[in-house]
C-alpha cells in the first residue's frame, strides 16, 4: 500500500526507521528490533540507503522486503542520488518496483569526502522529476524543523521544500529535534508556504550522548535547557542516561501526540530495548 492512502485514511500514523545491518553482520540479526516494533503493528518501517556503492544498497533492499513480505509491514526505502548518476538510479528504481516496493523516501544524501558526488542530481527533487514520469512510487521527503544546516535562512528552506512537494513529494518526514516548539512553529510556517502535504515529526531517544552529539551537529538541532541538563548530569551514567533520555522522548512523542499533528516517526537506532520501552510508553494512547 502507498503511504499516500495510509495518510488519507488514517488520522495519525506510527512509524519507525531502521538501518541494514553492517556488511560483516547477517540481515537476521535485525529480526529481534523487527520482533518488537511489529507488535506494535506500526503504518510503515522506513529502511535507511548508504552512499556509494551496490552492496549496501541491496542489503537496504533485502530488508525492505523482509520487513514487507515477513512481517506484513509496509517499507519505506530510502534513495538517496548525490552520488548516483541516471543509470544507477534507474537501475535501483528497477529493483524495487520488481520486488514490489511502492514508497520511497526520496533525498540527496550527505556530502562525503569519501565518496565522489556524480553532480547529476544536486536535490531530492531532481531525483523526484527524474524518477515520477516512469515509476509509479509514492515519493516522501525529508524536512529540517529547524533548517538544514547548508540552508541561508527560513525562507529558501521553505521555498526548496515547497519545490520538493511540487515535484511530488505526498508526505514530508523531519529530521530529529529536540525543542517541540521547533517543530510546531516549522508546521504553521509550511501550511503559510501553501505545502499541503503531511508533515511527521521524527524524534530521537538520546541514549549515547556521543551520538546525539555528533547527530546534532549535522542534523542543526538546537539543545533546550531541559535536554542539556540530562547530558550533562548522566553522559558519564550509560544506565542513566537511558533512562533519563526515553523519558524526555516519551515527554515530547506525548506532547506531540495530544497535537494536531498526522504522525510520529521513531528513530529507533536498531535497538529493540529503544523500540519496546517507545511502545510500551504509547500503546494505550496511539
Amino acid at each position: 500500500m502507498k503511504i499516500s492512502e495510509i495518510y488519507k485514511n488514517k488520522k495519525r500514523t506510527l512509524s519507525f526507521e531502521i538501518f541494514p545491518p553492517k556488511k560483516d553482520s547477517r540481515l537476521d540479526n535485525i529480526d529481534d528490533t523487527l520482533d518488537v516494533l511489529a507488535e506494535l503493528s506500526p503504518d510503515f518501517i522506513s529502511v535507511t540507503f548508504g552512499a556509494g556503492g551496490s552492496s549496501n544498497c541491496n542489503r537496504t533492499i533485502e530488508l525492505a522486503k523482509k520487513i514487507k513480505y515477513k512481517y506484513g509491514i509496509e517499507p519505506v526505502v530510502h534513495l538517496t542520488c548525490l552520488h548516483y548518476d541516471s543509470a544507477e538510479i534507474e537501475e535501483f528504481a528497477r529493483v524495487l518496483n520488481a520486488e514490489g516496493i511502492e514508497n520511497v523516501l526520496a533525498l540527496r544524501g550527505d556530502k562525503s569526502d569519501k565518496v565522489p558526488e556524480k553532480n547529476v542530481f544536486r536535490h531530492s527533487s531532481d531525483l523526484i522529476n527524474f524518477l515520477k514520469p516512469g515509476y509509479d512510487f509514492c515519493f516522501l521527503g525529508a524536512c529540517y524543523p529547524e533548517c538544514h544546516p547548508e540552508s541561508p535562512d527560513r525562507v529558501s528552506e521553505l521555498r526548496h521544500l515547497k519545490y520538493k512537494v511540487d515535484a511530488g513529494a505526498e508526505a514530508l518526514i523531519s529530521q530529529l529535534f529536540f525543542d517541540n516548539d521547533a517543530f510546531f512553529n516549522f508546521n504553521e510556517e509550511c501550511k503559510i508556504a501553501g505545502i499541503d502535504v503531511p508533515v511527521i515529526p521524527g524524534v530521537m531517544p538520546v541514549i549515547n550522548a556521543a551520538q546525539i552529539k555528533r547527530m546534532i551537529s549535522m542534523c542543526n538541532a538546537s539543545f533546550p535547557e531541559r535536554f542539556q541538563k540530562i547530558i550533562r548530569r548522566y553522559e558519564d551514567n550509560k544506565e542513566a542516561l537511558f533512562d533519563a533520555g526515553m523519558s524526555y522522548a516519551l515527554s515530547q512523542i506525548i506532547d506531540l501526540l495530544v497535537s494536531d499533528i498526522p504522525g510520529i516517526h521513531l528513530y529507533t537506532m536498531n535497538n529493540p530495548a529503544v523500540a519496546r520501552r517507545i511502545c510500551e510508553g504509547i500503546k494505550n494512547i496511539v
